[in-house]
């Protein structure tokens, strides 16, 4: 094939007309002239703009149209004739004979919902092209590395369908979907609607941590929140617990602990040896190195995940979640810590705003994976200065309120040891989690064990806040 070489490849893509359809377009303003009250409450629901629309005298129309139905004004030929007519827009969009041909040309409104989504699908379409046009200046631009440009990219074309809302669930599926629900529950005995965390007093609180949700572990530094997120990462890669016997993926993402560090942590909280021993050179060679094979060969099966890039953006967060969920179908994904996190579009607006926006976006996340994402974060100095307790509260959240407004459940971990004034101070092992906020259930504190010298936390008394005649741990 013969190709003009006086014909750039990139002018012919820039001369293409973007998809539109102008009968379509015609017809959803024809339909809504014809029956406003029905179509423009479907043109609505299927989130149709003026920008949906390609034509400029199309995009005005609608416009009108839809300012009129907002302010309950009736909505027909002749009343939206006078009202472009006082409005002096009658003549930009053609005059009367403009909006006669859209009636005449449009018989009947009943294929309406036809014409909404054909005029939704070529404006998806041309959102699609404006983003591979963005995604090739950005690779053009300096100063922008590779594995940005791909983040961002990625994150462009996610917003594209991020706000289209997901056609309405017909009633008897959900009432099927509920009974089976609750069949499952019944038969279980136990009233578990998530992903068990492995610690059967916390799961009773919490009933599991929730697809969809955003679970904040908080506590001041050294009480032991990277402990625990591990532990429960543990367990529910190890199916500890779990009413299905399942191992379930987990995805974890450490920005402040390199890989090899976690896995040392991991290691020797699940074989029970010192890591203190261990690096210091007073493990045992013979049985503590067994159960330090024993532990590696476990959890060197297990299905967990680990990305240990610091310093990351949380578009770039979002963009890496996204890749490890479709990989490896994650069904628990865990971050530690989210004030390591940063926003590089809202930086200069300062530290409360670019924390609200990290804050939304694990939110946004946590919806868009289906999946629940377990967030630890620091507390701020003001339960030490509160009183000498150190108890915390949910405006102790570091950075921003946000924080607590998003999160579906926050928890606040605290040790009664550490303060020299707590009645409980002589009890060296007792933690606290303190589920402070609940969106779902209730709140309340839960006792745990802690192991200081193998950093592992274990149930405080199995069972003991668990309904009669639940089943008894399975590990």
């Amino acid at each position: 094939m013969v190709t003009d070489p006086g014909i750039s490849p990139v002018a012919s893509r820039l001369e293409r007309v973007p998809p539109y359809s102008e009968e379509a377009e015609r017809g959803a303003l024809g339909s809504i002239l014809i029956d406003a009250a029905r179509v423009m409450d479907l043109a609505v629901e299927q989130q149709l703009t003026a920008s949906s629309f390609y034509i400029p005298a199309h995009r005005l129309l609608f416009e009108v149209l839809r300012d009129m139905h907002s302010r309950g004004a009736a909505v027909d030929l002749l009343t939206v004739t006078e009202q472009l007519r006082a409005s002096e827009m009658l003549e930009k969009i053609g005059g009367a004979s403009f909006l006669d041909r859209l009636v005449d040309s449009t018989p009947t409104a009943a294929h309406a919902d036809y014409y909404i989504d054909l005029v939704r699908q070529k404006d998806i379409l041309r959102r699609v092209i404006d983003c591979a046009r963005q995604a090739e200046s950005k690779c053009y631009e300096t100063g922008n590395s590779a594995d940005q440009v791909i983040s961002l990219v990625e994150q462009d074309f996610f917003n594209i369908t991020e706000n289209q809302h997901g056609a309405m669930a017909a009633w008897p599926d959900v009432i099927k979907q509920t009974v089976g629900h609750i069949e499952k529950i019944l038969d279980m005995r136990r009233g578990l609607t998530g992903v068990s965390t492995g610690f059967l007093n916390l799961d009773h609180k919490l009933q599991g941590l929730r697809v969809g949700e955003m679970i904040v572990l908080a506590a001041r530094p050294s009480m032991g929140k990277t402990s625990l997120a591990m532990n429960i990462a543990e367990n529910v890669a190890l199916g500890r617990n779990d009413p299905d016997h399942k191992a379930r993926p987990v995805g974890i993402f450490s920005l402040e602990m390199s890989a090899e560090q976690l896995a040392m942590r991991m290691m020797c909280s699940h074989a029970r040896v010192s890591g203190f021993k261990l690096t210091t050179g007073y493990a045992s060679a013979t049985t503590d190195h067994n159960r330090l094979m024993q532990a590696a060969d476990i959890l060197g099966k297990a299905p967990i995940y680990l990305d240990d890039t610091g310093g990351l953006d949380i578009i770039e967060l979002r963009a890496r979640a996204r890749r490890m969920a479709k990989k490896y179908r994650v069904e628990l994904v865990v971050i530690d810590y989210l004030q390591l996190l940063h926003s590089d579009e809202y930086a200069r607006q300062g530290k409360q705003v670019e924390t609200a926006h990290i804050s939304w976006n694990l939110k946004a996340m946590a919806k868009e994976l289906r999946v629940p994402v377990l967030v630890l974060s620091q507390l701020s100095r003001a339960p030490e200065q509160r009183d000498k307790l150190g108890k915390p509260k949910l405006s102790d959240l570091r950075d921003s309120g946000a924080i607590e407004q998003d999160a579906d459940v926050v928890c606040m971990l605290r040790r009664p040891c550490k303060y020299d004034d707590d009645p409980q101070h002589g009890d060296a092992t007792l933690a606290l989690v303190d589920v402070a906020k609940h969106r779902n259930g209730p709140t309340g504190e839960v006792d745990l064990n802690f192991e200081d010298e193998f950093t592992r936390f274990t149930d405080r008394s199995q069972g003991v806040d668990m309904p009669e005649g639940a089943p008894a741990s399975a590990g």
